[in-house]
């Protein structure tokens, strides 16, 4: 008897026709746009301030959050991949309101955080060149509208964010290399490590895959087309090479810092990290540090205003429409920053609660259809390790929300 004609709905091997040059230009900068939007100024400073408190010990806190986040990320990707829809739509079919709470979360932590990246943008122009971090936070929010107003708005983010995230790699393993950091002892605090932190842990890892950034990538893959169950060994490739990514540059940042400290240099108080370029190469450190912290800002400006937009279109959503969305996002976070000058804390602190209910909620949905509801995902049969690791880590995230309400109520006490 003929069987039914379609892709199998657990498929072993890729059956979609090979992509074209653009669509694998859009997968690699959906990668690199997850990637590049973890590793983000507070990122950048959160890093320096655990290597100078925990030393290599921080190697396990680092190998914790990149297992963490790969869980979550394969999960994440497979899921919103496979079904062709984006997060607070996959929410609203799951539970009608999840997905409007999600977009709500999204959007204003994302907009404040968002105040922060153009700060840290201004600051990364004011270690290059000596500008005004104002008149350079600004500067760097046009840049990145107008990366929205070309008229291949798609190719241009894809390729600015692949080159920044290079660039950065680049650097900081060049920054690495001469620092001379005692790799064998990170590597067996890697595994037995001296002291565990569970604040640097959950801090790390509500940085890394919190917030927004959690769907960076899965929601830019939705535009790249490749989605469906015949898709599934892209979708995971993509997802696991970003995770890589982001460890890479997370791996050897703590590296490159860890050189410094370990030869017994005290650190700046008001700019660690950038006194430890400067220690590590001289003059010329300052000013990679700056181009490091500018392209890792402007790429998180990018990604978080792509990624809230997201949440207030759907995937009908005219993508001209959408890129309107995203430059007023742009364009109104940069003018909260020139007027406040930065995030104050309060609203950080805030944002950051907001950001730590984000993935419980969030990853709620994602693992219930996971388990539940095969109907979304086009009758595809979820494996089963992925579906037990992501509901072991699900557990954590209820953790790190339960942890952000109760730093939230002692804000408000």
């Amino acid at each position: 008897m003929a069987t039914p004609e379609g892709p199998p709905l657990n498929p072993s091997v890729d059956t979609a026709p090979k992509p074209s040059e653009p669509a694998k230009t859009a997968l690699l900068g959906a990668m690199f746009l997850m990637a590049t939007s973890a590793v983000g100024p507070g990122f950048i400073t959160q890093t320096t301030e655990f290597t100078v408190e925990l030393g290599a010990a921080f190697a396990f806190a680092i190998l914790a959050s990149i297992v963490i986040d790969f869980a979550v990320q394969m999960n994440v990707w497979r899921v919103i991949g496979v079904a062709g829809i984006r997060a607070h739509e996959l929410g609203n079919k799951v539970l009608p309101g999840v997905g409007y709470a999600l977009a709500v979360l999204v959007v204003v932590g994302g907009l404040v955080f968002n105040i922060g990246n153009t700060s840290g943008a201004g600051l990364g122009t004011d270690a290059m060149f000596g500008l005004d971090p104002r008149i350079g936070g600004a500067v760097s929010a046009l840049i990145a509208i107008a990366i929205f107003l070309s008229k291949r708005a798609g190719v241009a983010l894809d390729r600015i964010v692949v080159v920044l995230g290079v660039a950065m790699i680049a650097m900081t393993t060049y920054t690495a290399i001469v620092s001379r950091p005692p790799l064998g002892q990170a590597l067996r605090n890697a595994v037995l490590p001296e002291q565990i932190s569970f604040l640097a842990i959950t801090t790390i890892v509500g940085g890394t895959v919190g917030g927004y950034i959690t769907y960076a990538g899965a929601h830019r893959l939705l535009d790249t087309g490749i989605t469906g169950p015949q898709n599934v060994g892209r979708i995971t490739k993509g997802s696991t090479y970003a995770i890589i990514v982001t460890g890479i540059m997370r791996a050897l940042l703590f590296l490159a810092v860890l050189g410094v400290t370990a030869s017994g240099v005290t650190l700046a108080s008001d700019s660690p990290t950038a006194s430890a370029f400067e220690y590590a190469l001289g003059t010329a450190g300052g000013v990679i540090f700056g181009v490091i912290l500018w392209a890792a800002s402007i790429t998180s400006v990018i990604g978080a205003a792509y990624t809230s937009v997201s949440f207030l279109t759907t995937s009908k959503t005219l993508r001209r429409r959408q890129n309107i969305l995203t430059v007023g996002f742009i364009a109104l976070s940069a003018v909260l920053f020139v007027l406040l000058g930065a995030a104050p804390v309060t609203l950080l602190v805030f944002a950051g609660a907001f950001n730590g209910l984000i993935l419980p909620i969030g990853f709620t949905v994602v693992v219930w259809v996971a388990w539940r509801r095969r109907d979304l995902m086009g009758g595809y049969g979820y494996p089963l390790w992925l579906k037990t690791v992501g509901l072991a880590v699900w557990l954590l995230t209820l953790y790190l929300g339960w942890m952000s309400l109760s730093g939230l109520s002692r804000l408000w006490s």
